[in-house]
């Protein structure tokens, strides 16, 4: 088995004439969290779509989790857009999502995630009532609901406070002490930095860098734009 739990190899993709992805190359160790880094329109929504079953590559391999499984089961994804419906109350969301994933024990899986994400007394409110950040923590909720071997969060902390911020980043490690692979895509770099243990950056469609997060990083995140160079 392999001790990667992504693998991407040479993969391409194009909107039309135009090149998003041109060859990227990386891989995340299983167990690990990896920090997926770089400037707008550098690809990175674009690859983690691929990776989560969203979209095709039009070229290259990409290898997620174990083969022989399902991609749907393995994978959590949170993306740019929630993946809520509006008109459902908290409850009826994750009851949704629970049963498209055959989740056992699903209401008492509900419960914890509702209180863990701090939403437990807004359960039987609609979306549509819900501020930005309270969708941000449902998503949350949703993105976990299944225990997933491997996570995708594309800008995970976006629109929440330093609270949910801490939560979430806490979150993230305990799912890495529980054997499950992370990829992290955020413009947020010293968060992203604090609890990775891999980076990898993208730059117009290229993997510009791979690489560990050394004490050196965490200190000095910066830093990790000196290291393309």
């Amino acid at each position: 088995m392999s001790a990667a739990a992504i693998e991407v190899r040479k993969v391409t993709k194009y909107f039309g004439d135009f090149p998003a992805l041109r060859g990227v190359t990386f891989s995340a160790s299983r167990g690990a969290v990896l920090a997926l880094l770089g400037r707008n329109g550098a690809g990175k929504t674009t690859l983690l779509e691929i990776l989560a079953g969203l979209s095709q590559p039009s070229g290259g391999e990409v290898r997620v989790g174990d083969s022989g499984q399902r991609l749907k089961s393995q994978v959590g994804y949170l993306g740019h857009g929630s993946w809520l419906y509006e008109d459902l109350s908290a409850e009826e969301n994750l009851a949704f999502f629970g049963r498209l994933y055959r989740v056992d024990d699903l209401p008492q899986k509900i419960d914890r995630w509702l209180r863990e994400t701090s939403l437990e007394r807004f359960r039987d409110s609609r979306v549509s009532e819900f501020s930005r950040g309270m969708r941000q923590r449902l998503a949350v909720a949703r993105a976990f609901l299944h225990d997933p071997s491997v996570l995708l969060l594309d800008e995970p902390w976006t629109a929440l406070d330093d609270r949910a911020i801490e939560f979430l980043s806490d979150r993230i490690l305990k799912a890495r002490e529980e054997g499950k692979t992370v990829i992290v895509c955020s413009h947020q770099l010293r968060e992203a930095l604090q609890i990775a243990d891999e980076v990898a950056v993208l730059e117009r469609g290229k993997t510009a860098y791979q690489g560990a997060v050394d004490a050196e990083l965490r200190a000095r995140p910066e830093g990790l734009y000196e290291r393309l160079s």
